[in-house]
């Protein structure tokens, strides 16, 4: 019983210390300092959120945007503004060129690529008998060619302590509603790609991961739309995250702290998928 006692007094201890990591208000300065990361989809939304705070820790970050211009500079000057490195590169991710030309933009202005963060996507919600081929190859080229053109361009200027994270969705393991198949699809497929690039980089020091994430409150998806009652309903807790709930998360992962895990999907849905 003492045994049994002393187990459970230590998990809950790491599970403490781990949310006050995670806590949005306490940020350590240093973590990743030294650190050269990129972003794709980095202008808004989750994409922001992580940027801002991979810079918050001490990391200089290079992101992709496709449309938002003006926000991207308003990024780039709110960063460089708290006397951190900051870089915006205009981005299709439906074009692996485009992709890959940031990779070495990033090298080229940096010096080396120590995190990606794959997290540019699209949300393309119909019926199966209404989705196009069209709407599949778009899909598939940004939410799932993409995350491997950028995974291996990057790898290669990688070193032992890199890290490649993707956003996925949790939509991958459990789908609530219809008109969710296409994207669902593209979003399952980056489980399967993670489990296989840890194998292969793991040797490396390089670890991969996905992290998946619930209703965010986002333009994309805000708090107050259509669905997001019914969207509570399916929680634990019954609110949408924020942003900088799951820019918490990646940036730990991102971090020394999280050297043993890869191959990993890991969830962040407020129990949606409990």
């Amino acid at each position: 019983m003492l045994i049994i006692t002393k187990v459970i007094e230590f998990d809950l201890f790491v599970y403490y210390i781990l949310c006050r990591s995670l806590h949005k208000g306490e940020v350590n300065m240093n973590k990743l300092t030294g650190k050269i990361a990129l972003v794709t989809g980095g202008s808004r939304g989750i994409g922001a959120a992580i940027v801002k705070r991979l810079a918050a820790e001490g990391a200089s970050v290079a992101f992709t945007y496709n449309s938002s211009q003006k926000k991207a500079e308003l990024l780039v000057a709110e960063i460089q503004g708290s006397g951190k490195k900051s870089l915006a590169i205009a981005a299709n991710n439906a074009q692996p060129l485009a992709i890959k030309a940031a990779v070495e933009k990033t090298v080229a202005t940096f010096g080396k690529i120590d995190i990606l963060i794959n997290n540019a996507g699209i949300f393309i919600v119909k019926p199966i008998a209404d989705l196009t081929l069209e709407d599949f190859e778009q899909t598939i080229d940004v939410n799932v060619k993409a995350v491997f053109v950028a995974s291996q361009a990057s790898a290669q200027h990688m070193e032992e302590g890199g890290r490649i994270i993707t956003i996925g969705s949790n939509l991958a393991e459990h789908v609530p509603m219809g008109g969710m198949s296409l994207y669902s699809l593209s979003k399952s497929a980056l489980t399967g790609f993670t489990k296989g690039l840890a194998r292969d980089l793991g040797p490396k020091g390089i670890t991969v991961n996905v992290v998946h994430p619930g209703a965010t409150n986002t333009d994309m998806n805000p708090d107050n739309g259509d669905h997001s009652d019914g969207l509570r309903d399916l929680m634990a807790i019954p609110r949408y995250g924020d942003p900088e709930d799951i820019a918490a998360f990646v940036t730990w992962l991102a971090s020394e702290e999280s050297r043993f895990i890869t191959g990993a999907g890991l969830t962040i849905d407020g129990g949606t998928n409990a």
